[in-house]
């Protein structure tokens, strides 16, 4: 994967274009969350099975795991901005679709479309990347990955008051009105991001990671229903580890691969990855439990008897929380980096989930839990996309965090099953109904808290901020980050495109090679030919030079790995040839 731009500057991004983006995170969270209120319904409402009933959820998760890492790609390759329109706009077919219908198979179809919406989170930050300054990038980055908690927290209160007064098909044309306004505002506001990756879409690759990924996902979704020690069960997951490792090694082969194995495997990357799963799993026993403790009746003992509408109340703080948490990372982040709040929001988190153990017996102090808890997971949540942009080329940003938010959502489906099992089997029956206990609460959040320690450990692994002493420059636009990153430039090549009379050539085609004949970076001259380019490691590389009515130059250069620039200055042949 390689990184270019187009021919086109950069649009100007306005003030708006942060808020517009999150927003498009806060409906797609809402979409997520609309069916909580009716879950226990959804059998008697598509006069279905239980079993049955449960694809009508099922079939979003595994559409959206599917969908992020390849609309990501996709936004990458032809436009990001492109892509998240492209992403919302399924989504609202697919809530049309099921907004009509009261049929199982068309209400699966338009859930499984609705899935494809999860894409718009690390299309929003790849834009971000793309057309914030440095100094904004931060607070926004945080905004736009808090936003899937932030709407599920203040959608749940909302979709619980539709479906206790109206009809439960309405919740799909809210959703379907909310996307249809996040198309607009993106349409009106947010301008086209220049980068793109070279290279062509990885299909052969696309149908591998989905296949792998459905065999995975599949068995965890329907494990408790399946049994999981069922010859089912086991052989998708069998399935699954072949599909996954033959894909593996396929895509280690490609120059252009769905996502690059070998980006993926850097500590700074890898580590984040498998702390987002941890994070992913926290973040939802909280939503799975207090819900239904909140509303259990008080005549079972620990029930606190709330209404479907005040459960959701006393929860929307966890979503609040964590939207007002985003401004918080950013000066933490800042003074001490990505890796220290990711381990200060772990830490909140499993003080969170710890108080809660002793704090199941008022409903206010569910909202102590949830504020608690919000404060952690927003901290974590914000830290994730900023330590994936710093370990990847602007090129794969798309990419890389739509694996990323693939593995948060991996980590949802690990404890949806995980608690959904631990509730079932520690539940009490009570004239033939299945009544959770505080046991199993209690059980929930341990595990929980098992989760936040394990991602601490791998925190700790995550490479630390390096110590720079070159001034901190301060960039006010667009244009003048651009200019900060290549004054800036870690591990990379820096200089001047010059003509033969020592002149500068604008918008010449600076290439990167590696010594195994790949590119590994590209980049247009600036107006005054300077460009800069960064290595993805220490070694030896070609970087060659192309433009209009000049030869081309190529010249050989090693990089020793260090935190120092080579300055290397191409001076094109003067020789006309057709570019």
């Amino acid at each position: 994967m390689t990184q270019t731009t187009t021919d086109r500057p950069a649009g100007k991004a306005s003030g708006a274009v942060v808020p517009v983006l999150a927003f498009a995170g806060i409906v797609v969270a809402v979409m997520q969350t609309l069916l909580v209120p009716v879950i226990k319904d959804l059998p008697q409402l598509l006069d279905t099975a239980p079993s049955n009933a449960t694809w009508v959820l099922t079939s979003t998760l595994l559409s959206g795991a599917v969908a992020t890492p390849i609309m990501g790609r996709l936004g990458d390759l032809f436009g990001k901005r492109r892509m998240l329109i492209l992403s919302l706009s399924v989504m609202v077919v697919g809530a049309l679709v099921s907004a009509l219908t009261s049929d199982l198979l068309l209400m699966i179809a338009g859930r499984t479309l609705q899935g494809f919406a999860m894409g718009a989170i690390p299309l929003g930050i790849g834009l971000m990347r793309d057309m914030l300054p440095r100094e904004k990038l931060g607070s926004a980055m945080a905004l736009m990955s808090s936003s899937i908690g932030v709407g599920g927290g203040l959608a749940l209160p909302a979709a619980a008051l539709v479906a206790q007064h109206s009809d439960w098909h309405t919740l799909y044309y809210g959703a379907a009105g909310l996307g249809l306004l996040a198309i607009a505002l993106t349409l009106l506001v947010v301008p086209e991001s220049p980068m793109r990756a070279e290279g062509t879409f990885d299909l052969p690759g696309a149908l591998g990671l989905s296949a792998g990924l459905v065999l995975f996902l599949l068995p965890i979704t329907k494990g408790s229903d399946w049994g999981w020690a069922s010859g089912t069960t086991l052989g998708l997951f069998a399935a699954s580890a072949v599909v996954l490792v033959l894909w593996g090694v396929m895509e280690l082969r490609l120059k252009a691969p769905l996502v690059d194995l070998r980006t993926t495997a850097r500590p700074a990357v890898l580590f984040t990855n498998l702390a987002s799963i941890m994070v992913g799993v926290s973040f939802y026993v909280v939503s799975l439990v207090l819900p239904q403790l909140l509303q259990l009746p008080k005549s079972t003992g620990y029930g606190l008897g709330q209404s479907m509408v005040v459960a959701g109340l006393l929860v929307a703080p966890l979503g609040l929380t964590m939207m007002f948490t985003a401004p918080v990372y950013a000066r933490l982040s800042a003074k001490y980096g990505p890796k220290v709040t990711l381990i200060l929001g772990l830490l909140i988190i499993a003080i969170g989930y710890g108080a809660g153990l002793g704090l199941m017996s008022a409903a206010w102090q569910s909202l102590v839990i949830s504020v608690l808890l919000g404060a952690g997971i927003g901290l974590a949540y914000s830290s994730l996309p900023a330590l994936i942009v710093g370990a990847v080329p602007a090129s794969e940003t798309g990419a890389a965090n739509g694996l990323n938010t693939l593995m948060r959502s991996i980590g949802t489906s690990v404890s949806s099953a995980v608690i959904g099992m631990v509730l079932a089997n520690t539940a009490n029956n009570v004239g033939g109904v299945e009544i959770p206990t505080m046991h199993g609460f209690r059980v929930s959040f341990l595990i929980a808290t098992g989760a936040v320690a394990v991602g601490l450990l791998l925190a700790l692994f995550l490479p630390g901020r390096r110590p720079s002493n070159k001034p901190q420059l301060r960039a006010s636009s667009e244009e003048d980050a651009a200019l900060e990153h290549a004054e800036q430039v870690l591990r990379g090549f820096r200089g001047r495109v010059l003509d033969a009379d020592g002149s500068p050539v604008a918008r010449a085609k600076v290439t990167l090679i590696d010594r195994r004949g790949r590119q590994a970076g590209a980049t247009l001259s600036a107006e005054d030919g300077s460009y800069a380019l960064t290595v993805p490691d220490r070694g030896s590389y070609v970087v060659a030079a192309r433009a209009t009515g000049h030869g081309p130059l190529a010249s050989s250069a090693t990089h020793e790995g260090d935190e120092r620039p080579v300055d290397l200055d191409l001076s094109l042949p003067g020789e006309t040839v057709s570019a």
